[in-house]
């Protein structure tokens, strides 16, 4: 029988303290990636993106599992996030005007093809209404900040305001990529106050 791997237990990445922000440098990683515009909560967007992506993850591992004897735990749902107007995340928090790429990233052995496989089987019987949008890509972050927030999503603002303000500019560095979320907890089946994700912001030096 194949050992399940845990790879959120020992990727760099996937750990991080409450109310301390770290700078680490990431690798490539391989991630089911979908896009989408407007507030997850109310979006039938957001909640369709979801219902295709996690039948092509669950589909992989399986594949992973039955055909080449490498079993793993499907790793947590993340969700890059971006607008015209960042203050949306850090003040008022308008959710409409919000960018995602929801995303779950795969071990380094899955290959586009066994991804183009999946897709196509997925396809052949009731499949998802956004399964064509679901793709597979390689993702670059390297030096980024993160830390971990403990509570309600609603509550990020005022650290995104120390890492942006406070934390960043102390250190010489600026934004470069998409604000980065880890989402730990299932939302449907823990408490808001408990739940666990990690903010991540690519960054890089000054020059000079």
């Amino acid at each position: 029988m194949a050992e399940k791997v845990d790879l959120k237990k020992s990727l760099l990445g996937y750990q991080a303290k409450h109310e301390e922000f770290a700078l680490l440098e990431l690798p490539e990683r391989r991630y089911l990636m979908i896009d989408g515009y407007g507030d997850p909560n109310t979006s039938p967007a957001y909640a369709q993106a979801l219902q295709a992506l996690y039948p092509v993850a669950y589909k992989l591992k399986f594949f992973s599992k039955r055909e080449l004897g490498r079993d793993y735990v499907v790793m947590p749902l993340e969700g890059l996030w971006w607008a015209k107007d960042m203050s949306s995340f850090t003040e008022h928090r308008d959710k409409s005007l919000w960018h995602w790429t929801m995303m779950i990233m795969v071990p380094d052995w899955v290959e586009q093809s066994m991804f183009e496989s999946i897709k196509e089987d997925l396809g052949r019987k009731d499949p998802p209404i956004d399964l064509a949008k679901v793709r597979f890509e390689i993702f670059v972050e390297g030096l980024c900040v993160q830390t971990l927030h403990i509570g309600p999503y609603d509550d990020e603002s005022q650290t995104l305001r120390r890492l942006h303000q406070e934390f960043i500019p102390a250190y010489a560095l600026e934004l470069t990529g998409k604000h980065h979320e880890i989402y730990l907890n299932d939302p449907r089946r823990v408490a808001a106050e408990k739940l666990r994700t990690i903010l991540r912001q690519p960054v890089q030096s000054i020059a000079g």
